[in-house]
This record gives C-alpha cells, sequence and structure tokens, in this order.
C-alpha cells in the first residue's frame, strides 16, 4: 500500500467555525479517506455545509486546521473542485451552460487567459457525462433545477480534481437525476478520486457511500457506513428530530 492510498484526501483537525457568539461547527476533527465516498449528515443547522467551505477557506476558520493530500489547503487548492448548494447560485446570471462549465477552467488558464477549442470540446465531454450535451447553448436559467446541477457537476468535472466537495447534491433533483449524478460519483471514485458529499436522505446513505460522518456542531461519530451508521449515532445526532419508527424503517443494526 502507498502513501497516497493511507493519506488522508481531506483531514480537518481541531475545526472551530463561529456566527457571532454561537459557533456552528466545533472543535471537529476528521479524515476522509482517498478513493472514497462520504457523506457528511446531521439535522438541519448542523454546521455541515459551514464545515464544507471552511475547509475550502471560503469562509473563516477560528481555529483548526486543513490538510488536502497531506499539504496545506494554499498549496493543494488546484486538487479540490466543489458544487455548491443550488440555491446559493443566482441563475438569472446572463451566461450559457458551455460558459458555466468553462469556468470550471479558469483556474488552469487565468481570466485573461483564451479559452480554445480543445478547452470547449472539454466541456461538452462534461456534458456529455452528465447526460445534457444537448444544452450547451442554453441560457441556465431556462434550465429545471435537475439540469441546473447537471451543469454544477459538469463545471466541477472540467477541473479534472482529485477531492470532489458537493454541498447537498441531490436536494431538489428529480429521480433520473440523481441516478446520473451518482453514476458519475461512482466513476469518480473508479478513477481513484475522493467525494465528500453533504447529504440528506438517510435512506440512501447505505447505498450511495463508502464512509459517513455524523454531525451536529460536532462530531458525533465517523467511519465506514456498516460502523459509523448505526441507530445509536443517528439518536445521538438528532434527538428528539428522528423518530424511533424512521430509525426502524432504516432496518440499522445497534452498535
Amino acid at each position: 500500500m502507498s502513501v497516497a492510498d493511507i493519506t488522508p484526501a481531506l483531514s480537518v483537525q481541531g475545526l472551530t467555525v463561529s456566527y457571532g457568539q454561537k459557533p456552528a461547527v466545533f472543535d471537529v476533527s476528521a479524515a476522509f479517506r482517498p478513493r472514497a465516498m462520504t457523506a457528511i449528515i446531521g439535522p438541519n443547522g448542523a454546521g455541515k455545509s459551514t464545515m464544507l467551505k471552511a475547509a475550502l477557506g471560503v469562509v473563516p476558520r477560528l481555529s483548526g486546521e486543513v490538510r488536502v493530500f497531506g499539504q496545506p489547503l494554499s498549496e493543494a487548492r488546484a486538487r479540490i473542485a466543489y458544487v455548491p448548494q443550488r440555491a446559493s447560485v443566482d441563475w438569472d446570471f446572463p451566461t450559457n451552460v458551455r460558459d458555466v462549465v468553462l469556468m470550471g477552467l479558469y483556474r488552469k488558464v487565468g481570466l485573461l487567459g483564451r479559452i480554445t477549442g480543445a478547452h470547449r470540446r472539454l466541456a461538452d465531454e462534461c456534458l456529455a457525462r452528465v447526460g445534457i450535451e444537448g444544452f450547451a447553448g442554453r441560457q441556465i436559467g431556462q434550465l429545471s433545477g435537475g439540469q441546473q446541477q447537471r451543469v454544477f457537476l459538469a463545471r466541477a468535472l472540467a477541473q479534472e480534481a482529485d477531492l470532489y466537495l458537493l454541498d447537498e447534491p441531490f436536494a431538489g433533483v428529480d429521480a433520473a437525476t440523481e441516478r446520473a449524478i451518482i453514476e458519475v460519483l461512482k466513476g469518480l471514485k473508479a478513477e481513484g478520486k475522493a467525494v465528500v458529499a453533504v447529504h440528506h436522505d438517510l435512506s440512501t446513505v447505505g447505498a450511495y457511500f463508502d464512509d459517513v460522518l455524523l454531525l451536529n456542531v460536532r462530531r458525533i461519530a465517523a467511519g465506514p457506513v456498516e460502523a459509523a451508521f448505526t441507530a445509536e449515532s443517528l439518536q445521538a445526532t438528532y434527538g428528539g428530530r428522528l423518530a424511533g419508527a424512521h430509525i426502524d424503517q432504516l432496518g440499522l443494526r445497534s452498535a
């Protein structure tokens, strides 16, 4: 086993983020395996999205260290692709689908760099990979929610990253889009990439992911799904917000 196989794709140590006087994430440490798909789950307000943004340096940390494949974040940004929540994007911005995907190349090309035919072919290949190659010239505001989510995934694919961070990629999308997205993510894993996604549907955690981090401001549990995704850890994470009957429906074992 090589060092690359055991060095975490992403690790956070003692991560704390606060909005005002209230911590959104408090003293969280976690390591995310390479060549694996990891879900971050927890109730609304648990700090899941904040944790991703802090790991990216998008929101400031009060404390904590972030490393990407063993390197400081500042040295490894080019190895990360990020898909934000769809609701956080201005979909009325006057641009078309292909141009959104080409934005994923700006780190390589530069803001004033010239977009070539090869770049456009790469963008179209990424659109084909997510199943919307026929929408390249369409204005993004004309797309359905599921199509918009596919566009942002295509933009991430264009970055040709090693670590993909996604904030609720399945939220508000249709079943066909969810299937298309999960197939793309599993394909990335098969290529040796790491995928970390904020996820809300507890019923699909076992089918979609290898590992799980349960978060409610603090880290509650983490590890392979079969070990960490238990009735006890869910109850500790969600408390009274997750009824016992719902946990029973998931068919989880006790720790």
